[in-house]
C-alpha cells in the first residue's frame, strides 16, 4: 500500500462524489499544539435497568404510555415528533419569503432492553435484530403514500445531543427529500445515466484495489473512511453488491451488516478508551414509487472526537462560512482504526 505523500504533507481539497462538494484538508495542522476546549470524559457505568429512564422496559413514558416488557428491539411513535402526519397542506409565497408544509412520521427504535449497552456492546446477532427492525420500518413507512423518504439514524452520546443514554436510534420519515439526500440523489442519478453503473459501486472497486482507506471487510460489506471524509474518524459501511435499499439484504447479509457495525463501533470505543460518540445514518433510495436503480445505499458515521476522549472537533469559522476542513487525513485515521481490530 503506497499512499500519495503530497496528500499527507500539503494542504489540498478533496471532492465528495456523493454531494458534489469539497472538503479542505490541512495535514500539517495536525502537528500544532492544542490549547482549545477539552470535553469532560464520561465513562459512567450504567445499570442494566434504570427506573427513571422512559425507554427502559416496563417504564412509563412522559405521555403516560407504558413500555411493554420488551426483550430485544422495541419501536414506538416519537412522543415529541419533529414531523406531524396530520399537518394541513399549505404553501407560502410572499416575494422572497417561501415556505411549504411538510408531513411525516417519527419513531424511536430501542436497540435493547439493557440500559447499560450501546451497539458496541451488543453481539452481531443482537444487532441483526435491529437491522431486521430497520427493514420492517423502511418497508412499512415507505408504503405509506404520505412518505417519500425514510431516514434512519442514531445520535450516540450527550455531546451529540442525545437526551437519553439508553441504546436507541430514530426514524424520521417525510414527504420530501431532505437536503443531504437530495444532493446524493442527484449525484448518483447523473453518474448512473452517464455510466450505467453505480457511483458507489465503482468507487468501492477503486478503494478495494488501493486498500488505503479500508478498515474492515467481510463477504458482503466494506467498512472504510471515505476519501472525502470531513469528521476526523468519519466512516462508511457500503454493501459490495449494488443494492438500492436495505430491503435488498437477505438474512445472511443482514448478519454480515451487523458484524460490520459491531466491528466499527468496538474499534471506536477502543480508540480513546471511551464510549465513542457519533451520529450515524443510513442513506438509501427514496420511497417515491420510482425504480431508483441509481441508488447504492450506505451507512455513515460522523464522530466528533479529534485527538482524545476530551478533545472535540468543532465546525466553526471557515467551516461555517467557507467549507468543511480537517487536519488528520483519511489515510492516517484508517491506519489508527485498523490497528484496533
Amino acid at each position: 500500500m503506497e499512499i500519495n505523500a503530497d496528500l499527507q504533507d500539503y494542504s489540498h481539497k478533496r471532492y465528495n462524489i456523493l454531494t458534489g462538494e469539497w472538503v479542505l484538508v490541512s495535514p500539517h495542522r495536525a502537528k500544532r499544539p492544542w490549547q482549545g476546549q477539552n470535553e469532560a470524559v464520561s465513562n459512567e457505568v450504567r445499570p442494566s435497568y434504570d427506573a427513571s429512564c422512559y425507554l427502559c422496559a416496563g417504564n412509563t413514558r412522559i405521555n403516560g404510555e407504558v413500555n411493554p416488557k420488551y426483550e430485544d428491539v422495541y419501536i414506538f411513535t416519537n412522543d415529541f415528533a419533529a414531523l406531524q402526519s396530520d399537518s394541513p397542506s399549505f404553501s407560502v409565497t410572499d416575494g422572497l419569503l417561501v415556505a411549504q408544509s411538510e408531513k411525516g412520521i417519527c419513531k424511536v427504535v430501542c436497540f435493547s432492553p439493557d440500559h447499560s449497552k450501546s451497539l458496541a456492546d451488543m453481539a452481531p446477532d443482537e444487532i441483526q435484530k435491529v437491522v431486521f427492525a430497520w427493514q420492517r420500518e423502511y418497508e412499512e413507512l415507505g408504503s405509506n403514500d404520505l412518505i417519500n423518504y425514510v431516514q434512519i439514524f442514531e445520535n450516540k452520546g450527550a455531546v451529540m445531543g442525545c437526551s437519553n443514554p439508553h441504546p436507541h436510534g430514530q426514524i424520521w420519515s417525510q414527504s420530501t427529500l431532505p437536503n443531504e439526500v437530495d444532493k446524493k440523489n442527484t449525484q448518483q442519478l447523473n453518474y448512473y445515466k452517464e455510466n450505467n453503473s453505480s457511483l458507489l459501486g465503482d468507487y468501492l472497486k477503486q478503494e478495494l484495489e488501493k486498500d488505503e482507506r479500508i478498515i474492515f471487510q467481510n463477504d458482503a460489506f466494506v467498512v472504510l473512511i471515505p476519501f472525502w471524509a470531513v469528521w476526523p474518524f468519519e466512516a462508511m459501511i457500503v454493501p459490495k453488491k449494488h443494492q438500492s435499499n436495505i430491503l435488498s439484504m437477505d438474512t445472511e447479509e443482514a448478519l454480515l451488516y451487523a458484524e460490520a457495525i459491531s466491528v466499527l463501533t468496538k474499534a471506536y470505543d477502543k480508540l480513546f478508551n471511551t464510549s465513542f460518540p457519533y451520529s450515524s445514518g443510513i442513506h438509501q433510495a427514496p420511497t417515491n414509487g420510482e425504480a431508483n436503480d441509481h441508488w447504492h445505499w450506505h451507512m455513515s458515521f460522523y464522530p466528533p472526537l479529534l485527538r482524545s476522549a476530551t478533545v472535540k472537533k468543532f465546525m466553526v469559522g471557515y467551516e461555517m462560512f467557507g467549507s468543511p476542513q480537517r487536519d488528520i487525513t483519511a489515510e492516517i485515521a484508517t491506519q489508527r482504526l485498523r490497528e484496533l481490530l
